[in-house]
């Protein structure tokens, strides 16, 4: 396994990590989820991310990586959506940020946070009210560090403006969307608003809900055991199910057969091409995807071969930011 800094930080994650959105908790029995978890930790994997929002991920999560030294591994969490009916029980005010960290502490069965990540932008809270709730949290050694996720380039960097007229602990992460059909963080100048604060990037979603293993094939029906076969997950994935979509990851397993290597390794290597990403955040319902998806650290791509990659998804276009 490779690691990388975290922006600016001192703090190295491992190049691919591990998640739970739409597996651990809800989807995936939780034997089978503790045993995904297990076999990342042995291959090396040391950034495992969750929320508090994810079902029960957070308590799958802390149980299986408590048979580990608590120093070998990087546990992040987020907060943002509701918890509750309450007026406070959602969002990103200091009471909620406060009550959720605390929460989640709980459910994790740990004493402190790697990285909490604010999981959206809140509109209707100050972002001083936000930053200093953090900055509060790391003083009391509940989380190291902090975080955000899918926030845009122009609300990361009034919030790194904001931070640096308070004197507060700097953000070092951004979590946003990243695949090579949602690519909006190259568009609206997220990576490099990111590279200029000195967040980095953990990207979720790298393999495209798992179209980009080239599972789905276009003019075929879906396959039973897969995500999208499922009714509790396979809403975010609909929407990666078009024939045009299908037809480009077919050309592009073709390129990647061509290089000795699968649609997935290509397409996490195709992510882990930009310096500023830190991590390619992936799921498994089984211990043997992992096994398969970290081998894309040794996979390069050269000029030729990225060039080759664009050709092909110029065939595509149509994905919006995720929000």
């Amino acid at each position: 396994m490779n690691y990388r800094r975290l922006g600016k930080s001192g703090l190295k994650v491992s190049e691919i990590g591990l998640g739970s959105w739409l597996t651990y908790g809800s989807a995936t029995a939780e034997e089978t989820a503790q045993a995904c978890i297990r076999k990342a930790y042995e291959l090396g994997i040391n950034f495992f991310d969750t929320s508090n929002s994810y079902g029960g991920a957070e308590q799958v999560m802390g149980s299986a990586l408590k048979a580990y030294p608590r120093s070998s591994y990087v546990i992040a969490t987020k907060l943002f959506f509701p918890q509750g009916d309450g007026p406070n029980e959602r969002g990103l005010s200091r009471k909620h940020i406060m009550e959720q960290c605390d929460a989640s502490l709980k459910r994790l069965g740990t004493d402190y946070i790697d990285l909490y990540q604010c999981h959206r932008f809140d509109n209707d809270t100050p972002v001083e009210e936000t930053l200093r709730a953090l900055d509060d949290l790391t003083a009391q050694g509940k989380i190291l560090y902090a975080g955000v996720s899918e926030w845009s380039a122009a609300q990361i960097a009034d919030a790194a403006s904001i931070g640096g007229r308070l004197n507060l602990r700097p953000l070092i992460s951004n979590q946003p969307i990243y695949n090579m059909f949602e690519r909006y963080i190259e568009r609206e100048n997220v990576v490099k608003q990111c590279e200029t604060e000195g967040l980095g990037l953990v990207v979720f979603s790298p393999l495209a809900q798992g179209v980009l293993t080239g599972k789905y094939k276009p003019g075929q029906a879906i396959p039973q055991e897969s995500r999208a076969a499922n009714d509790k997950t396979n809403g975010v994935i609909n929407s990666y199910l078009r024939e045009d979509v299908l037809a480009c990851t077919v050309k592009l397993e073709e390129l990647a057969a061509e290089l000795g290597t699968t649609l997935s390794q290509f397409a996490l290597a195709w992510v882990l091409r930009q310096p500023n990403v830190a991590s390619a955040i992936i799921g498994s319902s089984r211990p043997s995807q992992i096994e398969e998806n970290i081998k894309a650290i040794e996979v390069e791509l050269t000029d030729e071969v990225l060039a080759r990659t664009e050709e092909i998804l110029s065939e595509v276009s149509g994905f919006a930011p995720l929000r």
